[in-house]
């Protein structure tokens, strides 16, 4: 790919992930206020993943870089458990709530991607897409909940997991992309870059 290609998003997990397919990129993190107007959640990532991008290339015309051959790549990603988005947890307590919430069943983890493409002649073209996978919970005791909130791991988390961690022991299943879940649909961004 010879085109410039930056990612909007301060994540580490979604540059680990987009290393891992070898694509080069710069990072520049958006740093607008997250506010959306849309209710339902594929909208809603779409929305925020737009949002970012948007911002970050507005940021960089207004320090006067130029945008031809460059892709600006947004997203977010969120946890819905019967149309309630579920944030990162505030305390352990919330943690376990949501935790609880989540064991012996099905929800959904949707990632908003937005692809800013500008041609040569500074052009831009808008690819803006949700992605949507079911992950299955194993059903979890008070314990195991206990025990995973206190390795730390889902403070920082939408939904209180990450399924790349330890969390992996309470996957019943998914329907979708993994990588999705992890933070970024790798496979689908690919193949749109592909197209540009």
């Amino acid at each position: 790919m010879n085109r410039k290609i930056i990612l909007a998003s301060a994540s580490p997990r979604r540059r680990e992930l987009l290393a891992q397919i070898g694509l080069e990129f710069e990072v520049k993190v958006s740093n607008k206020e997250e506010v959306y107007t849309s209710t339902k959640p594929q909208k809603i990532v779409e929305e925020l993943a737009l949002m970012k991008a948007e911002n970050v290339a507005s940021d960089l015309q207004a320090e006067r870089v130029e945008l031809k051959n460059t892709i600006v790549i947004g997203a977010d990603t969120i946890v819905v458990r019967d149309e309630e988005i579920l944030g990162k947890p505030k305390n352990e307590d919330h943690a376990y709530e949501i935790l609880l919430s989540l064991q012996g069943r099905a929800h959904e983890v949707y990632t908003g991607v937005a692809i800013l493409s500008y041609n040569n002649a500074c052009e831009k073209e808008i690819i803006n897409h949700a992605v949507e996978t079911k992950v299955h919970v194993h059903e979890m005791s008070e314990e195991e909940i206990r025990a995973y909130i206190a390795t730390g791991d889902p403070m920082d988390k939408a939904g209180a997991y990450g399924i790349q961690g330890s969390f992996a022991a309470y996957i019943d299943g998914i329907e979708g992309d993994y990588y999705n879940v992890v933070g970024l649909p790798v496979s689908y961004v690919y193949q749109q870059l592909k197209k540009r």
